[in-house]
């Protein structure tokens, strides 16, 4: 047993019965990066005044507040699809349409900046709740992705990586390339 899984069976114990943690076949390290992220987004939408809520972002045509909005439903959309497959049903389509989608993402962008700061906090702590609930067998259930391309419910933590790095990079208040996580930058050539 390496001092990690020892680690982790003393906080368990630690913890009592009543603690929940993922699933053994969650992809931990995927999850690992996409809660780093959400802490990364959540400290630089922090770092914005409610003013500030609703300049540009780096995203042609969108607010800071679009942003948040996008990074929020899809925590939303990524939960339901877990939920459901907790529950015995099929995943539903992640979004009802793209035209839905932006619709949706436009209309919450008008909220009020405590209502997209709640929005924001809520749909995370949700999805990572979801996430720790989900059974094992779920993990590898396919479900569709936001373009509608089918993917294991594993991949969703990658899913969610991305999109919390580029958010973050996109509400252009101070995030740097070099503070994304290596294995997530683009790769150039030499």
């Amino acid at each position: 047993m390496s001092t990690l899984d020892e680690a982790r069976e003393a906080l368990r114990l630690l913890q009592g019965l009543g603690a929940r943690y993922d699933a053994p076949e969650a992809p931990a390290q995927a999850l690992a990066l996409a809660r780093s992220g959400t802490a990364y987004f959540a400290r630089k939408l922090n770092e914005l005044s409610d003013v500030e809520l609703y300049g540009p972002s780096r995203v042609t045509g969108w607010t800071r507040a679009h942003v948040i909005c996008d990074v929020a439903y899809q925590a939303r959309a990524i939960a339901a699809q877990a939920e459901a497959l907790t529950a015995g049903s099929p995943a539903p389509p992640f979004y009802e349409s793209e035209a839905a989608r932006l619709e949706a993402i436009d209309l919450g962008a008008t909220l009020p900046p405590r209502a997209l700061r709640h929005l924001a906090d809520h749909s995370a702590v949700h999805l990572d709740v979801v996430w720790r609930d989900l059974p094992g067998a779920c993990w590898s259930a396919r479900a569709s992705d936001a373009q509608g391309a089918d993917r294991a419910m594993s991949d969703t933590a990658t899913e969610r990586t991305r999109l919390l790095w580029q958010a973050a990079l996109d509400l252009d208040n101070g995030a740097r390339l070099r503070d994304v996580p290596v294995q997530l930058r683009p790769q150039t050539a030499h």
